[in-house]
């Protein structure tokens, strides 16, 4: 288990964007599984949208929760492939792999056992809806066992320098759903119980992929004892990140709830609004993983000054992926609402969502790379808590906000809070540099 693409020694700048660029690409087309998806299911309506919305709310919390343990495993297993511990970073890859199993199973109960109070939170009074959002939720929760698989795979892959593999395998997932989507949804008429099990199929395939492809780097194999030390640095290692983005997902439910009380139209236009706005997300996404990876490798190996000039070239990168972005947005709000959807009502507070939000997109991309960096570093807990405390914020600000401008007032919570999140967490980064990461 010595193969690996060594990131201390190259280039910073061909380094990260060769790396960054296929993880790029493999999240969109993770976020290309959602919009197949949702161009499909807007053809059912604004209920069907608003049911699988809603669903999809749960089935991210379970998402946020899978991130404390790939983001620790991914980290540590950087760590020692940069140290050269290569017997380490295989017991914390199978450790990885068990926890990942853990939680699938004891989240699915979760999502199993409280489907009804689930479906029935957001107050939709309309059995139709809530009908269509427990199908979504039951099979797409079945399917988060092959998700977990996928992410952790992902995590590892970038954490050997290989994210040409996720990006190929990712890409065969998306043009199979492509297919599937339609076939399930209209020619079997399962509506959005198709679009689920279509999506299940393909993260399945693309598990059974990464498992034989992840063959030349490591072995997943179960093991005589499993070290609590190892669990326990895992664990924490991956918390910050993780219940950041499980406050973000459950702060997100509880403005949904507030959106709610706009209509099903609104939380259809807020889904599908997302979906447009996961493409930045998910794209820059892809630079925090390459960041933390390569961050990770040189803080093994003690290359401080290629840390500094590697937070330095991402910066940039970032925020020119988030002025591309803010423009798209703001100028083009109406077409891309109406790939998706055709409703008046949708579709003009799906224009106001991204027109406010597209504001803030430099910012949200700062943020997620310095999350990648302090997390590379082994200090997550920094940019954790400049999530936490300002997403949290969002909710007494929208709640204020929503009386003078209305709906629009969530909106404004939203991007008004992530420039705050984006400044501050550059900032502080900046100061980490420069105190301990002198070239």
């Amino acid at each position: 288990m010595v193969k690996f693409n060594d990131m201390t020694t190259e280039p910073i700048k061909k380094t990260l964007i060769l790396l960054a660029l296929p993880i790029m690409g493999a999240s969109f087309f993770q976020l290309a599984y959602g919009i197949v998806d949702m161009l499909w299911i807007g053809k059912l309506g604004s209920r069907a949208v608003a049911a699988v919305g809603s669903a999809a709310f749960f089935i991210n919390l379970g998402f946020g929760l899978n991130t404390i343990i790939v983001t620790g495993t991914g980290v540590k297993v950087a760590h020692r492939l940069g140290s050269k511990n290569y017997k380490e970073a295989d017991e914390f890859i199978n450790t990885g792999f068990l926890m990942n199993v853990i939680l699938f199973l004891v989240y699915f109960a979760f999502l199993f056992l409280f489907r009804n109070m689930i479906v029935k939170y957001f107050n939709f009074n309309d059995a139709g809806v809530e009908n269509m959002a427990e199908q979504y939720l039951m099979i797409t929760g079945i399917g988060t066992f092959f998700k977990f698989s996928n992410f952790m795979f992902v995590s590892i892959f970038n954490s050997f320098g290989d994210s040409k593999t996720p990006f190929k395998i990712n890409c065969i997932g998306v043009i199979l759903n492509i297919f599937l989507d339609p076939l399930f949804i209209f020619v079997f008429n399962l509506g959005v119980f198709g679009a689920g099990l279509a999506t299940m199929l393909c993260e399945g395939i693309n598990s059974t992929l990464f498992y034989i492809y992840s063959k030349k780097y490591f072995t997943i194999k179960r093991q005589k004892e499993y070290s609590r030390e190892k669990i326990k640095d895992i664990f924490f290692l991956g918390f910050p990140n993780g219940i950041q983005r499980v406050l973000f997902t459950t702060i997100s439910i509880v403005l949904a709830r507030m959106v709610a009380s706009w209509g099903a139209s609104a939380i259809a236009a807020q889904k599908i609004a997302l979906q447009i706005e996961a493409v930045s997300y998910l794209t820059i996404g892809g630079l925090q993983g390459a960041v933390a990876s390569f961050v990770g490798q040189n803080f093994g190996a003690k290359r401080y000054d290629r840390i500094a000039e590697g937070h330095k070239v991402s910066m940039r990168l970032s925020a020119g992926l988030g002025i591309i972005t803010t423009l798209i947005f703001v100028i083009f709000a109406g077409p891309l609402m109406k790939i998706f959807i055709d409703d008046e009502k949708t579709l003009e507070i799906g224009m106001d969502y991204l027109r406010i939000v597209g504001l803030s997109q430099v910012f949200m991309c700062l943020e997620i790379v310095n999350s990648g960096a302090y997390s590379g570093i082994g200090k997550p807990k920094i940019a954790s808590m400049i999530g936490i405390i300002f997403t949290s914020l969002r909710i007494p600000i929208a709640f204020v906000l929503t009386k003078i401008f209305g709906i629009n007032g969530v909106w404004l919570a939203i991007s008004g809070t992530t420039v705050v999140k984006g400044t501050l967490s550059t900032y502080l980064f900046s100061k980490e540099k420069k105190y301990n990461f002198r070239r």
